[in-house]
């Protein structure tokens, strides 16, 4: 990730493996795509940035090359809010092995760069008072890195050109549907336990089903795939179920009356069979209902069905 500290232009890209001579041609790659020249590089003392190769390459390209200073992690802050605000926004924690994933992910940079400096805006700060334990902060208002860019008085007339030219075909929505078409890519990259072929093509979602579902977006909680934590596989019975029978006649009952508790259900069985039906079942037909009202739950709140799995009322498992 290359931050500007000025604009707060952003520019993602993925790395393989961490080698200099790979890193080198990442660091080609984002300069040529940028609409304005790269006149310093300031990383970490990590060994991938500290090293001859890359060293060679400022010399080269006329770049100044500087570094933190040793044990302050603090120096490179402005890099480390951008990859929280950003990086692990978009993309989250999973682990991405292989040229599929790289690929997708390349992809997903390229996107999430235009939506973020074009249409993201963010605060600068203009000044900090300290006055005992209190401190005043006053920011600038907020703009995004387009707009800091074309007002900025060291910016030619040849960038600003470049960077008008660049924003008049963009369309945040489309931005933001191709983006979560791209984190369903790489969740299904990281959540597969068979590595997929390089050139498999990646799922898209229509503009107009992402303007739709929109709507409900805001009631359903987080909406990004790459935030929604992996669910682990629902542990099936390993005995047959005692309610099998009866479950229908149960829903039934709760559908014309679901104020009634556990308890009632459990009551209403044992009158007709009190040997087959104990009080030990008073929590399975707790559970029972307690997905019953999540599935009504849901279908009041949002209009769409419950994302609970179904429950397994028949056979015997191992």
């Amino acid at each position: 990730m290359l931050t500007d500290i000025a604009t707060g232009w952003t520019e993602c890209a993925p790395l393989l493996f961490r080698e200099q001579t790979l890193l080198v041609g990442v660091l080609r790659e984002v300069c040529a795509r940028m609409p304005f020249p790269l006149l310093g590089f300031d990383s970490d003392n990590d060994s991938v940035f500290i090293n001859e190769t890359v060293r060679d390459y400022c010399l080269a390209e006329r770049i100044e090359f500087t570094r933190c200073r040793p044990y302050r992690k603090n120096d490179q802050a402005h890099v480390e809010q951008k990859n929280g605000a950003i990086v692990r926004r978009i993309v989250g924690y999973r682990r991405f092995d292989g040229m599929a994933a790289a690929r997708e992910l390349a992809a997903l940079y390229a996107r999430t760069r235009l939506f973020v400096n074009a249409f993201q805006p963010s605060f600068k700060l203009a000044e900090k008072e300290r006055d005992g334990a209190r401190v005043r902060k006053r920011y600038h208002p907020p703009a995004t890195p387009f707009d800091r860019l074309l007002a900025g008085p060291r910016t030619s007339d040849e960038v600003r050109r470049r960077v008008e030219a660049l924003r008049v075909d963009l369309d945040p929505v489309q931005l933001l549907a191709e983006i979560r078409s791209g984190q369903q890519a790489l969740v299904a990259i990281a959540d597969s336990s068979v590595a997929l072929p390089v050139d498999t093509p990646a799922s898209s979602i229509p503009v107009a089903d992402f303007l739709a579902g929109l709507r409900t977006a805001c009631r359903m909680g987080e909406v990004r795939p790459t935030a929604q934590p992996t669910l682990k596989p629902k542990r099936g019975r390993r005995r047959p179920d005692p309610l099998v029978a009866v479950t229908d006649e149960l829903r039934s009952w709760f559908e014309a009356d679901p104020a009634q508790t556990g308890s009632e259900l459990l009551l209403r069985l044992q009158k007709s069979d009190p040997d087959r039906y104990p009080d030990a079942l008073l929590r399975t037909v707790q559970r029972r209902l307690k997905i019953w009202r999540r599935e009504i739950a849901s279908r009041l709140v949002c209009g769409i069905p419950s994302q609970t799995p179904a429950v397994s009322i028949s056979g015997t498992y191992a």
